[in-house]
């Protein structure tokens, strides 16, 4: 188990970590640190590498060909480029929600058996059960309950994001990653996500990556500020938007750049 001096356990860690597609460099010697169980942000311009950041945690830029990485991540002290490392076994263990909802052209309770039922599942109480749990998390239980049968698409865009994350959920994660989840939701289904999130932190690590500094300031303890591939400054939330170090990060939180 890998520790901080603080004594803070370090669920994820990038060290000198790059990634480049083809020519393209889209993260530059990244390192960083995310404990357990914390609410990490991660803000930037379009553009910057927050993507690639959240999709080098569970290897879906595996798909890609040009795709190369150099230096190290690590999750709970294994590098997960390590040959040795099962991708299918990372992926249940790193979920990740998409910015558009992905639902499956069927029910409700299909979309959050789904994965459970890959995995092997076959008992129907035990997905019943699994999917009541996961919905619940997701606060979505109440809303779809007497609706479980109902087509997924019948469900308004909030909702369809909450039943993304209640999938992900159902997989038994450690670490849940979020790629701009609320940027199509109008702001009441938007500061559901994040409570939701807020409350979800206190069982899973989570890292969400956002271009709003408003929904960094709001949601993260912790903030990083990504730009150009470089982790240009890392910082408390409230110092992050009240006493940036880097001038680059103050044209960001001030709406001056991006």
């Amino acid at each position: 188990m890998q520790g901080g001096g603080d004594g803070v356990f370090r669920m994820i860690r990038y060290s000198d970590f790059n990634y480049s597609y083809g020519a393209v460099c889209a993260l530059r010697s990244l390192n960083l640190e995310i404990g357990k169980n914390e609410l990490f942000t991660v803000m930037g311009p379009t553009g910057s590498g927050k993507t690639t950041m959240l999709r080098c945690l569970n290897r879906l830029n595996d798909v890609v060909p040009s795709g190369r990485h150099s230096g190290s991540l690590y999750l709970d002290g294994v590098d997960v480029y390590d040959p040795r490392v099962d991708v299918t076994v990372l992926r249940r263990r790193v979920g990740m929600v998409f910015a558009l909802p992905a639902v499956l052209p069927t029910s409700i309770f299909e979309n959050v058996a789904y994965g459970p039922r890959r995995a092997g599942e076959r008992s129907k109480a035990a997905l019943s059960e699994t999917v009541e749990r996961s919905l619940t998390a997701a606060a979505l239980w109440e809303e779809v309950k007497d609706r479980l049968g109902e087509r997924a698409e019948t469900l308004s865009g909030g909702q369809q994001q909450r039943l993304a994350l209640a999938r992900v959920l159902a997989l038994g994660p450690d670490v849940i990653l979020l790629d701009e989840p609320t940027s199509g939701l109008d702001p009441i289904s938007t500061l559901r996500i994040e409570d939701l999130l807020r409350e979800l932190s206190r069982q899973y690590t989570i890292v969400l990556a956002t271009h709003n500094p408003q929904q960094a300031a709001r949601v993260g303890s912790r903030v990083g500020f990504l730009m150009l591939g470089e982790l240009v400054e890392v910082a408390e939330a409230g110092d992050m938007f009240t006493r940036p170090r880097d001038p680059r990060t103050e044209a960001f939180v001030s709406g001056r750049l991006g």
